[in-house]
């Protein structure tokens, strides 16, 4: 008949040793791998946490213990385990977030909300959305109602021999958001070709899993806004591109 050693395990579940006794030499105060502070008992009722299973005259080879949930003794939670639960609970909570639906509800109220800058009080001057910069500075203020890392400008990895960079990149939410302004030269059809190439070249940025191409068209140069929209959108396993064009009709 054998018998168990005891594991040491860290506090965020990462198996120090699991022949605690018999190799004391590779105990440790504190885990390697991230820190954390090491127990080989239950907190609750200080039984030793069961490791290796030794036989007399046996070796093992490729067999490790794994790193109970709970305490066998007392049928405690490990604090490991309450750790993962709590990180899980915070990344599903997370996932269920629609960032992308926040940006374009963002864009979706540009124009009301260009408009509104235009009166101000005791005519003081105002910011008017004149060119496709104007709308970057202000699509920028608006997008700290919801997300704190912004990163303008940020450069996309080299596509066709060449590399340009993003208006704006949500780096944790995996969001790549492009601006455009129309204009007299530059018309749906100049628009479509554009966002065409931009699609392309921003899919192979590492952190861009959703395209926003938001499209302000405040004189109406696009007679067709929804059409322009539905010959571009497409929705993949890992890439989800969206044409939003703002405002439709006058």
């Amino acid at each position: 008949m054998g018998q168990y050693d005891t594991q040491q395990v860290c506090l965020n579940g990462h198996q120090i040793t699991e022949n605690y006794h018999r190799s004391p030499e590779f105990r440790r105060k504190f885990c390697a791998e991230c820190g954390a502070s090491t127990i080989y008992q239950c907190p609750s009722c200080k039984h030793e946490i069961k490791g290796h299973y030794h036989v007399e005259g046996v070796i093992a080879i490729g067999f490790k213990t794994s790193v109970p949930t709970h305490c066998e003794n007392c049928g405690s939670t490990f604090p490991w385990t309450e750790a993962k639960a709590k990180l899980a609970s915070k990344l599903a909570k997370k996932s269920e977030i629609n960032y992308f639906g926040f940006v374009e509800q963002i864009c979706s109220r540009f124009h009301l909300v260009a408009k509104q800058m235009r009166t101000r009080h005791a005519d003081r001057e105002s910011l008017h959305v004149n060119d496709e910069y104007d709308a970057q500075d202000l699509l920028h203020s608006l997008l700290h109602i919801y997300f704190d890392d912004i990163r303008p400008e940020e450069w996309t990895p080299s596509y066709a021999g060449g590399c340009s960079r993003v208006d704006f990149l949500l780096k944790d939410e995996k969001i790549i958001i492009e601006v455009k302004k129309t204009r007299q030269t530059l018309k749906a059809r100049d628009v479509g070709e554009e966002l065409i190439v931009d699609s392309r070249r921003y899919r192979a940025h590492p952190d861009c899993k959703k395209l926003l191409c938001f499209v302000y068209d405040p004189e109406g140069w696009i007679s067709n806004p929804c059409g322009l929209e539905n010959d571009l959108n497409k929705k993949e396993d890992d890439f989800e591109l969206k044409v939003l064009i703002v405002p439709k009709g006058h």
